[in-house]
């Protein structure tokens, strides 16, 4: 029985923040090592924030976020880190996935599936690349491309996001290729019901894979324009193992889970009618040379709070994803606090309502010491 802990994660990171979100990721990766979390897999865009638009043209923005993710290999000795970040080559920006395996690079996977519908824009600053391309990046030849990992006989492949929400996801070669991790770092923003959906795509996933599926997601008001709700998960052969509470105020969670590889494996083999043709070669594959760590005890799974599941869901969520997103916006910009017309009608009443739920929320999650903002609540009057 080889049993590892493995841990998705959420962020409330702020484009172009480079020492905010440098050091939200790094208390992450201290939390994790605090659990003996062996696999952590930190969201879409985590260095650069996923919100920077236009100023992506920059080749500045991705050049600084190669030099944080050097900065970050140390914190990962020992372990297995995805992180996202904009990656240049050749001319060309990608939307890229960088896995730190004891310290060092092991390689970087691109998106293939490009968001542009509703709010998301991404093809104006990135290129999807191209299934089966693998190229090398920079000096030192940087494995980049379309790639899967061999850790400790471990074998872990990505779907960045959009990839596993269309019908040629990139998981579906997990089966010839006999993979047993497949990482997912997102940037998914909120909308009413749509945490629903994405259990589906990472439970569906985990099954029709024979995987233990690990979902990361962006946290909070990023930039201004949408709200990220968390909701970070594990899943393993279509269970759902542990996911961390949505719309927290914490600066990041994390969602543990001890994932048995050989089960997964025996899944794997029990249902025949999924198996695909294995392979005899290797290719596209990075192998490392980290041993990890075989969990002693099994992670504690944390439980949903009671206003995720209840009858009044909608009403909850839209009061909370507003208070957060009110939070986030008065915090990162720096202000003292809001200025509210009262009319006396409904909808001033109801704001002035939200701004209290903020308040009280901010408190709450300030007393638990998960939020490090310069900005306190106190700072704002509740007159």
């Amino acid at each position: 029985m080889k049993r590892i802990h493995m841990a998705s994660a959420t962020l409330n990171q702020t484009p172009l923040d480079w020492e905010g979100n440098r050091g939200r990721i790094l208390a992450a990766i201290d939390a994790a090592r605090v659990q003996a979390v062996q696999i952590l897999c930190l969201p879409e865009l985590a260095i650069t924030g996923y919100g920077c638009e236009d100023a992506f043209h920059g080749g500045w923005v991705a050049e600084q976020a190669w030099e944080i993710l050097e900065e970050l290999l140390p914190a990962s000795v020992g372990m297995v880190v995805c992180v996202g970040l904009p990656v240049r080559e050749r001319g060309h920006l990608y939307n890229g996935a960088a896995l730190m395996v004891d310290g060092r690079l092991a390689g970087v996977v691109c998106k293939q599936h490009l968001a542009s519908d509703g709010v998301h824009y991404e093809p104006r600053w990135f290129r999807p690349w191209e299934p089966g391309r693998r190229t090398v990046l920079g000096s030192e030849n940087v494995p980049l491309g379309d790639l899967c990992f061999e850790v400790d006989g471990l074998r872990i492949c990505f779907e960045i996001c959009e990839d596993a929400w269309v019908a040629t996801r990139p998981g579906r070669t997990a089966l010839d290729r006999e993979l047993d991790v497949i990482l997912n770092p997102s940037a998914s923003y909120f909308a009413f019901g749509k945490q629903e959906v994405r259990r589906r795509l990472v439970l569906e996933g985990s099954r029709a894979f024979g995987v233990a599926y690990l979902y990361a997601n962006l946290l909070g008001n990023e930039a201004g324009r949408v709200i990220y709700d968390g909701g970070a998960m594990v899943a393993v052969c279509g269970e759902l193992v542990n996911e961390s509470p949505r719309l927290s105020f914490a600066d990041f969670q994390l969602s543990v889970a001890t994932v048995d590889v050989d089960q997964v494996r025996d899944y794997r083999a029990r249902s025949g009618g999924m198996a695909g043709a294995a392979r005899d070669d290797d290719d596209g594959f990075v192998v490392t040379s980290i041993e990890l760590e075989v969990a002693m005890a099994p992670a504690a799974a944390a439980a949903a709070p009671a206003w995720d599941a209840g009858s009044d869901i909608k009403e909850q969520e839209f009061a909370r994803v507003v208070a957060l997103g009110l939070y986030d916006y008065l915090r990162k910009s720096r202000s003292r606090g809001f200025v509210v017309s009262l009319s006396g009608g409904a909808d001033s009443a109801a704001v002035v309502c939200l701004v209290w739920l903020m308040c009280k929320l901010a408190r709450t999650w300030f007393s638990t010491g998960a939020v490090r903002s310069t900005w306190h609540p106190g700072m704002t009057s509740e007159r």
